[in-house]
């Protein structure tokens, strides 16, 4: 079972630590039955009204860093559409966090592998909301393979389909709705920089994606729109139990310098800053959010 972590004060002792219980689950994962349970900034999230008024699209929004970010967003002040594929009790969760914080929520269900859903994602976002200030691409897929031969061709086709081709769609739909000042933030990986092999399509598409978002930024410069990436180390989501051997899990997060896994509440405040204005001339960078782990 986890245990919480130690420490004098502060965040550290708060969050749990590995050894967790050998769990798993189908794809792509349950929040209500993980051990321990994500912390998504529920009851510690405080907003300053940093992003008042604005209209944003997350996508994977329903669990782990979308939905903190959605909930951070909210607290914020800003209006978010829930993107998610099918985990329905999951979506309605994020939609009430986001609705008790008094903001508009906007649920809309489908795979972004598929190019048409993203551009209805979009359409559905600007006729609930005018314009959309803010897109987060967060929705993501990962299975663990311990060799290229076991990598089923349709399972590295799908992986690259969601993880940095749905990006290209939704990025291509949703700049024309959008103004100067707008921000595009997408969520790469530590593992851009340092591929598991375990992980190898997954790996490949976290590097597109930093690589993607250094180019999309100097195209959008003239336009005033901001893009940037952030890059999680060993974040405790759904993804985890669901496509990695339970034995893995178990000591998911150890290997980090602070010894454990990253809580989704510890992500979103990163997406809050490069949403914000404060970081009007922040765009091409990648945040890393690693839990000790360089990036070079």
């Amino acid at each position: 079972m986890a245990s919480a972590a130690q420490g004098s004060g502060g965040s550290g002792e708060r969050y749990p630590r590995p050894e967790f219980s050998e769990q798993q689950q189908r794809p792509p994962g349950d929040t209500a039955a993980m051990d321990p349970r994500p912390d998504h900034g529920e009851r510690t999230y405080r907003g300053s009204g940093r992003l008042e008024g604005k209209k944003a699209v997350i996508t994977g929004a329903d669990s782990g860093i979308g939905r903190a970010v959605a909930l951070a967003f909210a607290r914020e002040g800003a209006d978010v559409l829930v993107s998610y594929l099918d985990e329905e009790e999951d979506a309605r969760e994020t939609v009430r966090l986001v609705e008790e914080a008094g903001r508009t929520a906007v649920q809309v269900p489908g795979d972004v592998a598929d190019p048409a859903h993203c551009r209805h994602i979009v359409a559905t976002a600007v006729e609930a909301f005018g314009r959309i200030d803010v897109l987060v691409n967060n929705a993501a897929f990962q299975m663990t393979r311990a060799s290229l031969e076991e990598i089923p061709d349709e399972e590295w086709d799908h992986t690259f389909q969601t993880n940095i081709t749905a990006m290209f769609h939704l990025c291509k739909a949703t700049v024309p709705h959008m103004r100067p000042g707008s921000s595009i933030i997408n969520t790469s990986s530590v593992n851009y920089s340092s591929p598991k092999p375990m992980l190898l399509a997954y790996s490949a598409t976290k590097a597109a994606i930093v690589n993607f978002t250094g180019g999309l930024a100097q195209l959008l410069g003239e336009k005033g729109i901001r893009a940037n990436s952030v890059a999680p180390g060993p974040i405790w989501t759904p993804l985890i139990p669901s496509t990695m051997p339970a034995e893995q899990v178990a000591q998911f997060g150890a290997d980090a310098p602070l010894g454990r896994p990253g809580q989704p509440a510890e992500l979103a405040p990163v997406y809050v800053m490069l949403a914000s204005d404060e970081s009007s001339y922040t765009s091409g960078a990648c945040v890393a959010v690693t839990g000790g782990t360089p990036i070079m």
